[in-house]
């Protein structure tokens, strides 16, 4: 009997491909985030799980698939929607996505750190509220780069990347995090290992780039906002409840920090209503990941991972306990 496979949301066909060579392939046709009874409904008798990164991952979703489940592929490199002790603790590999994302996600970065600092959005939105404006010396002032500190949280693949690239517009590096990078990593980046507290109190751009954990949950919170500078900008293509959205748009509604841009909410795909009326804030709907290129290779990593797995063999991205 071929294994059934679960891929719980429409993914590019050349990950079907992948996982059609190992066994019974059953895409969900509802094109939404399921909800857990759906999601619990739709796994029972998988064998392999691709799960995306709104899908809950739990023992009770282990229950409902049955003993002879044997793997959950992630289509993403965080995992914090996978309680992986839970899952791993019955036997079932975990695996997800990393690597493949790693330069969208930083050049999206990037697009944030200029939109907010430049001032982009509130630009466009003036020419399409089609109000009447002049070029004068003062007109919509901006931040520059060069010279500034970026403060990036979690100095992993992604900020790296992010650090090279801001290195290009002049920027200083500085990071925090649980534990420094390797020396090399540091003087290839030029880049100051600061406790948390120093790096939110210099940083003139604090991008977040850790993953989503206890630990970090609200991160960013009113205590650390109230730290930062007052002309600092907040970046988060992270995962959104590193940050406090309710204080966050307390403090830019007050100005106590110079502006703020975020690829992902704490309650996604509901936004803190608060941010949408404010111009010091820019908000995009989880575009870190989002080119052709970079979503399809995610897919099809998952794939080969669950395909690995089904074919008794070691996955290439295993997620440890």
């Amino acid at each position: 009997m071929d294994k059934r496979i679960v891929v719980s949301r429409v993914v590019p066909e050349s990950a079907l491909d992948v996982l059609r060579e190992v066994g019974d392939v059953h895409v969900c046709p509802q094109d939404r985030p399921l909800t857990a009874p759906e999601l619990r409904e739709a796994v029972r008798g998988a064998h392999a799980i691709v799960t995306m990164l709104h899908d809950r991952v739990d023992a009770e979703l282990v229950e409902a698939a049955g003993p002879q489940l044997e793997v959950v592929a992630n289509v993403a490199v965080g995992y914090d929607n996978v309680d992986v002790p839970a899952v791993t603790g019955r036997g079932v590999t975990v695996t997800n996505t990393p690597g493949v994302l790693v330069d969208a996600t930083a050049d999206l970065t990037i697009g944030l750190l200029l939109m907010a600092t430049r001032r982009l959005g509130e630009g466009e939105r003036l020419l399409r509220s089609r109000r009447p404006w002049t070029f004068h010396l003062g007109f919509m002032l901006g931040a520059g780069l060069q010279g500034k500190t970026l403060g990036i949280v979690g100095l992993g693949d992604i900020g790296q990347a992010v650090a090279r690239r801001a290195r290009a517009f002049g920027m200083d590096i500085a990071y925090t995090g649980r534990r420094r990078v390797a020396a090399d990593v540091e003087a290839e980046l030029d880049a100051r290992f600061l406790t948390k507290d120093e790096l939110l109190r210099t940083a003139d751009v604090v991008s977040l780039h850790c993953p989503l954990t206890e630990q970090t949950r609200h991160l960013i919170d009113e205590a650390a906002l109230a730290a930062m500078k007052p002309t600092a900008f907040l970046i988060n293509t992270s995962r959104g409840p590193v940050v406090d959205e309710g204080a966050l748009a307390k403090a830019l509604h007050e100005h106590r920090i110079g502006g703020a841009a975020l690829d992902v909410f704490e309650r996604e795909p509901e936004v803190e209503p608060a941010l949408l009326d404010l111009d010091n804030v820019v908000v995009v709907p989880h575009l870190g990941s989002a080119t052709t290129e970079t979503r399809t290779a995610m897919a099809e990593l998952a794939a080969r991972n669950a395909a690995a797995v089904l074919s008794g063999r070691e996955p290439l991205n295993p997620v440890r306990s």
